[in-house]
């Protein structure tokens, strides 16, 4: 049985990961404790505590037909794990890099990607050695 079907991103998700507090989506007869138990293998931490949701579906209404449907409601689990233990999916890495210009003056770069794997690069302004005129924002990817 599946137990967890994917990780919920969102902005209060990941308000929430600062807390060690982490959200799951996951089957509706799975219990707190084999959801516990799932985390702890998959993520190699331990786990403290588990609360779950029972989300309802929506009754949503189509525009052109006047006719009403109902969206699938799902089960939601907070997994609040141990201070310092960290799960990788609700991390964004920062990383620092440092490029050298044509005439050979260095320039630092931060790297960051964000959730859906897109990658941000920004020129420092405090640049060692960089020239005006080399301090802009340069955003690559898609």
């Amino acid at each position: 049985m599946i137990v967890i079907k994917r990780p919920i991103i969102t902005e209060k998700s990941m308000k929430l990961a600062d807390q060690n507090l982490y959200t799951f989506e996951v089957d509706k007869d799975a219990t707190k404790d084999q959801i516990a138990r799932w985390v702890a293998d998959k993520f190699s931490v331990k786990v403290l505590k588990v609360k779950t949701i029972n989300v309802k579906g929506e009754t949503k209404s189509q525009r052109r037909i006047r006719k009403f449907y109902k969206t699938t409601g799902f089960k939601k689990a907070y997994v609040q794990v141990k201070k310092g233990d960290k799960i990788a999916l609700f991390e964004t890495p920062k990383e620092e890099a440092v490029v050298t210009t044509v005439e050979g003056e260095p320039i630092k770069l931060k790297e960051k990607k964000d959730l859906l794997g897109r990658t941000k690069v920004r020129v420092e302004k405090g640049a060692v050695g960089a020239a005006p005129t080399t301090q802009r924002k340069v955003i690559t990817g898609k």
